[in-house]
């Protein structure tokens, strides 16, 4: 959820903070603020509402200082007021703390602060690390990184903390437990974020951090130690995107150019996955030929969006791969007696790869003894790191919170996990992976067809804009595609929209319909199953109701009973999730816009959920 930002170096502080803050508003926050490292005493300043408001309250006579940490909040504990935004003081106002998550015994550890004189000044969870590292630093001789160390160890939660003293402005440190935190290495300068975006500018050197690991950064140098002060031997990696990737160039919303970057996002997810013979390629992956061949079930953690892809993923490995999978909402998955052994894969989607619930579900299967394989758009989150396998998607930074092209490409490598196990497990031969891949190479021209006609599309939406209520139905794959359709007009436009099965319309859904309601259904390609005309039969019983009826199909096919018809291009069944989606996320923007909504920052959401 919340941005953390953290700079230290030979440039005016300022600079960096503002803008590392800026290109993590996409998280999601409704105050911020900064600290800057200045002798003596530090200067604070924090607004509630967006960033706008801090840079206003900034004086233009700022001190000159090189180092600071900044701060995007998303309330938790205590409302979005200036009072509660971060960063939190101690009551000397030496000692600054940002924080990321939620201390779950606060209120344990601010009685206890309280009866040793401290005064406390918020009603947030932060606050009490800031006068609890106050204490631990003057008994560890001033040594803020010790302080450090010894406070997570009496800390319960999920966390990413960054502290800074006055005592020595140039040292910044932090420490991570289930909750993102990743060190850019610059020259002569050094940066702490919960996102690489905060510093891509800079550098294209990052640092991973793993759990409960203390890091503490200078202009010239890290150091990361375990909580027992051991040192740990930085993990580098290099960032492969640029600045310009999270820049909007000229788009009117981050969103709609992540809706037109989609061919190249799909084309890159599939780029080198088939190999000379034929045989599929994935990436880090620590299973054996034969783990893959005893499998007895697949169990697909995700949460909202990524949950949609993973039903997708049920169709299509249960046909190529001709093994059962189970789809599960992950923040429920471990709150009851599931069916795990070490006969189970356990494959976790995650777009930031530091989702909270699907982090603590694949947790749990690991305990249960289950192989993991995670599907991931961010290198070396904390997801991919704990799985025995990744497939790392290749959407580049997806700065909407509304998730498109992250979805797009989680789907995409769902797909490329059902050939590989199709393979693996003798299922289908080369040839026939050869033809279903071929054909996963043609979407993104076909998803590029559909955007450079999708203007009447864009049109259509505006004249629904004062709907109340939407209904999506699909069959078949159509159903999640359904599903994820009226996920994002809820994300969007804050209205009422459900996806059903169209099979069970007539078992209480039909109640919804009356004279002009909008309905968006998903017919389903080609013939098998007959379930084109089971579609196109549940569009004619809403339409008798009176609904007003969009039909998302194929070109060619045949379509009655819709007052509007959207073609896409044909392609095998089971791909056509990846074309039907895109004008539902053209219909989902748009309406958005016709509603004066904010497109990126829809209210109450965050990019990365990081708490449970």
């Amino acid at each position: 959820m919340c941005g953390i930002v953290g700079y230290t170096g030979p440039q005016s502080a300022i600079t960096p903070l503002i803008e590392g803050l800026r290109r993590l508003e996409y998280r999601g926050y409704d105050s911020a603020g900064i600290a800057l490292g200045t002798p003596n005493k530090l200067f604070v300043e924090k607004r509630a509402g967006k960033l706008g408001n801090l840079e206003a309250a900034l004086n233009a006579t700022l001190p000159l200082t090189h180092s600071g940490i900044g701060h995007t909040r998303w309330a938790t504990h205590g409302g979005p007021t200036d009072r509660n935004a971060h960063p939190h003081l101690d009551n000397e106002g030496k000692l600054a703390v940002i924080h990321n998550g939620i201390i779950e015994n606060y209120t344990q550890l601010k009685a206890e602060l309280i009866g040793r004189g401290h005064k406390f000044e918020s009603e947030t969870d932060t606050e009490s690390v800031a006068h609890l590292l106050s204490d631990l630093r003057r008994s560890h001789g001033g040594d803020l990184s010790a302080a450090m160390r010894e406070a997570v160890k009496s800390l319960r939660g999920s966390f990413t903390l960054l502290a800074i003293h006055a005592d020595a402005p140039e040292v910044i440190v932090g420490v991570r437990r289930n909750s993102p935190l990743v060190v850019g290495l610059g020259k002569g300068e050094n940066f702490l974020a919960s996102d690489v975006a905060a510093f891509i500018d800079y550098t294209k050197r990052a640092v991973e951090l793993g759990q409960d690991e203390v890091v503490t950064i200078r202009p010239d140098g890290i150091e990361i130690t375990d909580l027992d002060g051991n040192a740990v031997k930085p993990k580098e990696y290099a960032i492969t995107w640029d600045a310009s990737a999270a820049q909007k160039g000229g788009y009117q919303h981050f969103m709609l150019k992540e809706i037109f970057e989609q061919p190249k996002a799909v084309a890159d997810t599939l780029l080198g996955r088939l190999g000379k013979n034929n045989e599929i390629l994935l990436d880090e992956l620590h299973l054996t030929k034969e783990e893959v061949r005893s499998l007895k079930k697949i169990i697909v953690l995700a949460c909202g969006t990524a949950y949609h892809a993973g039903m997708i993923a049920k169709y299509a490995i249960e046909n190529w791969a001709k093994v059962a999978v189970e789809v599960e909402v992950a923040s429920e998955f471990r709150y009851r007696d599931s069916v795990i052994d070490k006969d189970t894969l356990v494959i976790a989607i995650s777009q930031s790869g530091e989702t909270m619930d699907t982090l603590m579900a694949l947790r749990h299967a690991k305990v249960e003894g289950a192989k993991i394989l995670a599907v991931c758009n961010t290198n070396s989150s904390t997801i991919p790191r704990e799985s025995d396998a990744v497939l790392y998607t290749h959407a580049g930074p997806e700065i909407a919170v509304a998730s498109t092209k992250a979805f797009l490409t989680q789907v995409v490598a769902v797909y490329l996990i059902g050939l590989y196990l199709a393979q693996t497990r003798g299922v289908m031969d080369s040839d026939e992976v050869r033809e279903i891949f071929d054909s996963m190479n043609e979407l993104p021209a076909k998803i590029e067809q559909i955007l450079e006609t999708v203007e009447p599309l864009r049109e259509l939406t505006r004249s629904f804009a004062k709907e109340n209520s939407v209904l999506f139905l699909g069959r078949n794959v159509g159903f999640p595609v359904a599903l994820e359709g009226a996920l994002k007009l809820k994300e969007l436009a804050y209205m009422h929209a459900e996806g059903f099965a169209g099979g069970e319309l007539k078992h209480g859904p039909i109640a919804l319909i009356e004279e002009g309601s909008l309905v968006i259904a998903v017919l389903p390609f080609g013939h098998e199953y007959g379930l084109d005309e089971k579609m196109l039969s549940n569009v004619q019983e809403v339409k008798a109701r009176g609904a007003k009826v969009i039909v998302i199909a194929e070109e060619g096919a045949e379509v009655t009973g819709a007052a509007h018809t959207i073609r896409i291009p044909s392609a095998p069944a089971l791909l056509q999730p990846i074309l039907a989606t895109v004008p539902l996320q053209v219909f989902a923007y748009e309406m958005a816009v016709a509603r004066g909504n904010d497109v990126d920052q829809p209210r109450n959401l965050a990019k990365s959920v990081t708490v449970e």
